[in-house]
């Protein structure tokens, strides 16, 4: 995310951001123990915001933590925080914590009420030279727990990986688990073999992606070849496409896997067509 902005939601109030203190204690900063969520937001507008929130209630049941928020309460105040500042193109970053209890104990505390946090930055649309040109990504064994499609704070293993591709000068990893390709470090994997549109379908093995469920509709509403099935990796490297999702990269299209090209590389003709789907249906959402 880029810079954030100024205001934040803390606890029931919109503090500016540099005000906002939580405790060494809260179970988030001791064990990773909460979820978040990022929602893109639309000339001000939040991006299929029901889908994002089914997904919190999700992880929060993953973790067994209760849902501090109704769907009208998280509407509204989420609403406001983009609002307040300035609405336009922006990240909304949220995050639920099991709270701070009075000591470091690995069992859940009783009577300690959630760190509800939430914050903003501005959503920048995708480079023109990612665009033109495509990403170099590499594959990476998938080091993660097994507990993916849970979208806890506890992001180590994502973080390293991530690492492990900037450090191989590329902007992504297709990582790979017993042999299948999984998603990215922080985004939603598809390929395209023999003109069909594969993705991973959903499991406790990769995060269920909001963007990716739009793509796939999307493209089933113009009766493109789309199909959910697991992808050996061997597959990925003979895909004629290869793309990645996410909430504020949107689809962006690999053009070099582990050093070769993808296709003849350069974005490909699905993707273009499905990135320009994509931009149609945030815009007429935005409209609404």
């Amino acid at each position: 995310m880029a810079e954030p902005l100024p205001l934040a939601y803390f606890n029931g109030d919109y503090p500016p951001l540099a005000e906002v203190r939580i405790s060494p204690l809260d179970r988030g900063f001791l064990f990773g123990d909460g979820v978040y969520e990022v929602i893109p937001a639309y000339a001000g507008r939040l991006f299929h915001l029901p889908a994002h929130l089914q997904r919190l209630q999700s992880s929060l049941d993953g973790i067994r933590l209760r849902n501090p928020h109704s769907v009208s309460d998280w509407a509204a105040l989420l609403t406001e925080l983009v609002q307040k500042n300035g609405g336009g193109d922006q990240a909304l970053y949220l995050q639920v914590t099991r709270g701070a209890d009075r000591s470091r104990d690995h069992g859940f505390p009783h009577g300690v009420a959630p760190t509800v946090f939430a914050m903003c930055a501005p959503l920048a649309p995708l480079p023109a030279e990612l665009l033109q040109h495509g990403a170099h990504v590499i594959t990476l064994d998938d080091i993660r727990w097994r507990r993916c499609d849970i979208k806890t704070t506890a992001l180590l293993g994502n973080v390293l990986l991530r690492q492990s591709a900037v450090d191989a000068h590329c902007q992504e990893a297709v990582l790979v688990r017993d042999g299948y390709a999984t998603e990215g470090t922080a985004s939603s994997l598809f390929i395209v073999q023999q003109g069909v549109i594969l993705t991973p379908p959903k499991s406790q093995d990769l995060l269920p992606s909001i963007t990716r469920d739009v793509i796939l509709q999307l493209a089933q509403q113009q009766h493109m070849a789309c199909q959910e099935a697991r992808i050996p990796v061997a597959q990925v490297r003979k895909a004629e496409e290869i793309w990645f999702a996410s909430s504020t990269r949107e689809v962006y299209a690999v053009t070099g896997l582990d050093g070769r090209a993808v296709g003849d590389g350069r974005p490909g003709a699905l993707w273009r067509r499905v990135y320009t789907l994509f931009q149609q249906h945030k815009q007429q959402l935005a409209a609404a």
